[in-house]
Formats: C-alpha cells, structure tokens, sequence
C-alpha cells in the first residue's frame, strides 16, 4: 500500500472541516479580488473611452496644381522653399495629428510619425513633396473641392481615423497650436460633425471676396459664412465696433461625415458663395467654430507671396 495515500487519507478525515472552511474562505477571497480587477478594468475601458472620443486623428493637406486664380499655387517658393512644405512643416508640429506611415525595410515593417498627408491629383506636386519627406495620396482630377480630395485620401490610407483635419496648403504661416484647438473643439461637441476657426477680420479685407466671413451663435456654432461683409448694416460701410470674423483655411471632419459629404448634393447656397462650408450647414449638420489670435496671411493670388515673406 502507499504510504502517501494512507497520508492523505487520513489527513483529510481528520481536518475535513478546517479544511472546507479554509477552501470557502480562500474561494470567497478569491471572488472578491477577481471582481474588484474586472470592476476596474470596466471601469478603466469607459474612462479610456470616454477620454478617447473621436481620438485617432490625421492632417490632410489637398492640393491641386490647376487653380482657376493662381495656377500653380502649392510649389510657388516663399523665401526659397515650396509653400507646400512650409505648410506642411508647421502642421507637423501639431501634438493631435497621429498619422502613421509604414515603410517596408527587408521585409520588416516599421512604424514611424510622419505627420500630415498631401493630397493631390498633379505628379509635380506629388514629387515635390516626396522629395522633402511627406506621405503623398493621388486623388482623381474630379474632386471639386478640398473636402472631397480630403475623403478620398482617406479612403486610399485604410485607417480607422475618427478625425480628418483638413489643412490648406495655401496657409504657410498656420500655427500648430491652431489645429489642436479646432481638434479638441470636434472631440468635446458630439453633436457637431465639423470643426473650424475664424479670427478678428481686418477693417482693410472686409470687401475683399478672398477672405471668407463667418456668423456664429451664442453657443459658438455656425449660422453662416459668405464672401461678403456679414453682418451688413443698413449704411453699407465697415462698422469699426463690430467684432467681425475672419474664416480661417483650416477645418476638421467627423470621419464618418466626410464619408458622407460627397453623396450629399450641392446646395443652392454653396454653389452661390463658392463656399463648401455652405452644404455642412444647409443639410442641417453642426458645425463648431472657435475664435483664435492669429495674423491671417493666406496666399490667394501671386500679390500675396510678397506680403507673406
């Protein structure tokens, strides 16, 4: 016979209900601590989620080289360097823009932090900005405006982003913090679908069909935008008490509403103005606006690269 099973035996007749006590003790313990982690770990997957709203976010610079005003516009040299890339190397130094580019390396994949994406239907602009180190998508000729090259870059990226910043390229003196703004502007109004932002207008530009003007309401959303003074008062001249607002060349996307924006049709009011903002709004979508310090210096016409440098 075994000795150890003659040992065992006897050792649980005799302990038999020290033992079970134990074991439930030890069990209830054991319950309790395993609830306590999965209690957290719920706990910690809504606080995660709750902070990481609309989170994944990617810059989209869209350029075309056959502008009706300025042909050519992107590769024009502003102080020896391209406007496009100096676009581009200050919306790289915005903290909410993750974008990731994938480089194949001997087979070995690495993910590096590359930073806004050009979006462009023209090989000399794509070439352009190869050359000093940004992610390039060809988009088709058709897209009629930034917002739609904007979706099809990315669709063509294949990543779930929740947010799209869509960047101009004609804007070389954007400052990074601005984007971060109109970012955190989307990710804290859920029931917004489109972010931008304005800032004071000039007295000097307020006829001036370039620079795009801007109502919003007491809760900081858009009521309208127009090529026009808006608002414009019985005498027809510039009320120098009024604050009125510049549209700035920048604006972020709901990444689900972008998919949505081309199969919307064109409006009335867009097709008017020229102002793609216009069909967010006629179709009854939201659209956040917040109001930034900011000496807007965007490059509309050949006139404007002087004043830039």
């Amino acid at each position: 016979m075994n000795p150890m099973a003659i040992c065992s035996s006897e050792s649980s007749s005799g302990d038999s209900s020290s033992s079970g006590s134990s074991s439930s003790k030890a069990l209830i313990v054991h319950s309790v601590v395993v609830g306590a982690a999965v209690a957290a770990a719920v706990g910690a997957h809504y606080f995660l989620r709750s902070r990481k709203f609309r989170a994944r976010v990617v810059g989209i610079i869209p350029a075309r080289f056959a502008s009706s005003r300025f042909q050519g516009k992107p590769l024009v040299l502003i102080l020896g360097k391209p406007m496009i890339q100096r676009t581009w190397e200050r919306a790289k130094l915005a903290t909410t823009l993750d974008h990731i580019g994938v480089y194949n390396y001997f087979k070995l994949l690495r993910y590096i932090l590359v930073g806004p994406v050009v979006a462009t239907d023209d090989e000399k602009i794509a070439e352009c900005c190869r050359g000093f180190g940004a992610d390039v998508i060809m988009t088709s000729e058709s897209c009629q405006n930034g917002t739609e090259r904007c979706n099809e870059a990315l669709q063509k990226l294949g990543e779930n982003y929740d947010i799209v910043v869509n960047i101009q390229g004609d804007e070389p003196l954007i400052e990074p913090e601005i984007i971060d703004k109109i970012v955190k502007a989307l990710q804290d109004a859920p029931d917004a679908v489109f972010s931008t932002a304005v800032t004071s207008l000039k007295p000097e530009d307020a006829f001036d069909p370039n620079r795009v003007k801007c109502v919003v309401d007491n809760h900081g959303y858009a009521i309208y935008f127009s090529r026009g003074l808006i608002p414009f008062n019985k005498s027809g001249k510039v009320n120098a008490q009024f604050p009125y607002l510049l549209h700035l060349g920048i604006q972020s996307y709901d990444s689900k509403f972008l998919k949505i924006y081309p199969e919307l049709p064109p409006t009335p009011l867009q097709l008017e103005e020229d102002l793609e903002q216009l069909k967010v709004l006629e179709n009854g979508y939201k659209m956040k606006v917040i109001k930034v310090d900011h000496e807007a210096h965007g490059v509309d016409a050949p006139e404007d690269v002087e004043r830039i440098e």
